[in-house]
């Protein structure tokens, strides 16, 4: 088989899968607001779900962790390797630059940025250390986290200003904000002269608050100071455009809620702070007049296959709806939160109830449970995979691919819950 019949038949089986299993009533799908879904939409909504290969009678809730890929997105990923490993000479490689670029322009037109500001890296940590080990900071300077960061957003800190002498601080929120200024507030006062960079999670993975990351950019911004966003938890979720939010950097995983391929990610390096930041690997391809985030891009050989299902997942994404992704998982997660605190006996929602201080993340706590337990017969008695957190908090995070059905019987299962 040439190399030609090759690259033919991965957009032929790819784009065939594609219209096969997403594009019957995309465009006549109508989302109600509120927590209640009409029948209608509930079966668009099983469409989707059978876009993934997921089980039958299995209900995963773990999107803050991992999420499947749909097909169309996994089926790209074993053709293009297979394209690789049947041909891996530098003309067949040669296309996947060509890929790379369409991925690369396809996530920043995703993303609300200019195609020169993206980099592919392999997840959220590599990106927060693109940042973390790029800055040039020393004694006397200050970068100000919050607490209930990711350890790759807070940890990398800590060892790296072991090594150059600058200070690390954490900043806590209250545990129940009422409005975006709770939020905001903290970090404003917290600032020193000193403080050189603000980095923060979009959306916290062990609470589920979500920081008003526009406003708190802003506030940055106006006194020169950095800003890392780890988005993590809003990656592939919420419908983030980053000229907007104002942020210098920003990292994601394409594991999550971008149901993209594994080991897959990227870094926005805004263009005003690109001459900020140290690139931290130096491979083939580097010459002195790269500008912008492809300073970042040399890092040796890629995984060719997953760079370019990059834009395949893009493309999966779009066919929904960012809009519609956003306002169907905030459906899901607003009627869990509300169940949960209705009718499960003694439940605490440490996530706030509000959707403008909240994501996909939901966390609760209940006094008399073994939540190990709890966790462990979720998943082996009633097929519902979660989150434990520590030993005293549960994480259900649902996605596109769950129905407002799952999340009902979730809710039945943990009021009946006696451990």
């Amino acid at each position: 088989m040439s190399p030609h019949t090759i690259r033919s038949d991965i957009h032929a089986v790819s784009r065939r899968a594609f219209l096969e299993r997403i594009s019957i009533g995309l465009a006549s799908v109508t989302m109600l607001p509120g927590i209640g879904l009409a029948r209608d939409d509930e079966a668009y909504w099983r469409q989707v779900r059978g876009q993934f290969p997921l089980r039958p009678g299995f209900s995963l809730m773990n999107a803050a962790n991992l999420c499947p890929s749909p097909f169309v997105v996994s089926e790209a990923v074993a053709a293009h390797t297979r394209d690789i490993d049947t041909d891996a000479s530098f003309q067949n490689r040669g296309k996947y630059a060509d890929y790379y670029r369409d991925a690369i322009t396809r996530l920043a037109q995703y993303m609300g940025c200019d195609r020169d500001e993206i980099v592919i890296t392999r997840n959220t940590t590599e990106g927060n250390n693109q940042v973390v080990t790029g800055l040039d900071l020393g004694p006397g300077d200050d970068v100000l986290l919050w607490d209930q960061n990711h350890p790759c957003n807070n940890t990398s800190w800590d060892v790296r200003a072991r090594r150059l002498g600058f200070s690390v601080r954490r900043v806590a929120v209250p545990a129940n904000p009422t409005s975006t200024n709770d939020l905001l507030r903290p970090f404003v006062e917290a600032l020193q002269p000193q403080t050189r960079v603000v980095s923060f999670s979009h959306v916290s993975n062990i609470s589920g608050i979500a920081l008003p990351a526009t406003e708190l950019c802003s506030a940055m911004r106006d006194r020169g100071i950095l800003t890392l966003i780890d988005g993590a938890q809003t990656f592939g979720l919420h419908v983030v455009n980053l000229h907007k939010i104002g942020c210098d950097f920003y990292a994601g995983s394409a594991h999550k809620w971008f149901m993209g391929p594994k080991e897959g990610g990227l870094l926005y390096i805004r263009r005003e702070s690109g001459e900020r930041l140290w690139p931290s690997i130096v491979g083939m391809g580097w010459t002195e007049d790269l500008v912008g985030a492809p300073r970042f891009s040399t890092l040796g050989q890629r995984d060719d296959a997953m760079c370019a299902a990059m834009g395949r997942a893009v493309e999966f994404l779009e066919s929904i709806g960012n809009d519609r992704i956003e306002r169907r998982v905030r459906t899901l997660a607003s009627a869990l939160k509300a169940g949960i605190a209705e009718r499960v006996p003694g439940a605490t929602l440490v996530t706030p109830v509000s959707q403008d201080l909240s994501g996909g993340v939901v966390v609760f706590t209940v006094d008399s449970w073994d939540h190990a337990a709890v966790f462990e017969q979720l998943y082996r008695e009633h097929a519902i995979g979660g989150a434990l957190l520590g030993s005293d908090r549960l994480r259900l995070c649902p996605h596109v691919y769950n129905t407002i059905d799952e999340v009902e019987r979730a809710i039945g299962i943990l009021s009946h819950m006696r451990l």
